[in-house]
Order: structure tokens, then sequence, then C-alpha cells
């Protein structure tokens, strides 16, 4: 996700070592030290996880996703026509939805 940030924002590995941080036209900010950290620690991850991603999320690219929950054995729900940043009513109302489902299955 912090390689596909950087590349939406035109920012190189090179250019952010040099500078330390960067700001996004996005509101996020990139930081050399936080993409050394998460390079240095990976993921561990062993707890029962679900995923909802969107079918036109723009910052976490489908490889990526659908790699993590293949590795960590994730279930995986896409929203057809969604977003990274769910904000419309239609996206809330199929997240509520989603999120409800989830409920039902733990009881």
């Amino acid at each position: 996700m912090i390689g596909n940030m950087m590349r939406c924002a035109n920012v190189t590995e090179r250019e952010l070592a040099e500078k330390q941080e960067a700001a996004t036209e996005f509101g996020e900010r990139l930081s050399w030290k936080y993409l050394c950290y998460v390079r240095a620690h990976l993921i561990l991850w062993r707890v029962p996880t679900k995923i909802l991603y969107s079918e036109h999320d723009n910052m976490t690219d489908w490889e990526t996703v659908s790699a993590f929950a293949e590795g960590h054995c994730a279930e995986l729900t896409v929203m057809p026509g969604g977003e990274h940043w769910f904000h419309t009513e239609e996206q809330m109302r199929f997240l509520d939805n989603w999120l409800k489902i989830q409920a039902d299955r733990r009881d």
C-alpha cells in the first residue's frame, strides 16, 4: 500500500529517503522511517480475518489484497463499484449490511 501511495504521489524511494517525509495531494504523509520499519517488521497474522475490498480501490491493488488474503487465510469480499474510502450512501449501506452479516456469523 505504501508503494502504491508513493506511485500516486509520484515520489520515488530515493526522493523519500532524501526528504525523509513527503506530503501527498490525497492527505497522507509518506515517511521514510515508517517505510523502513514496515519492511523490517513483516506481519505475522494469526487471527481470523475478514476483508471488505472495493472493486475500484485506488490505494491497494487487487494483487496485493488477494495475496494477503490467501497467505493469511482471510475471507475476502469485494464490493462492486466501491472505492477505497466508503463515502456514498450506497457504499455505506453495503458496508452496514456486510458488517451485520459478519456479526450474525459470530453468533
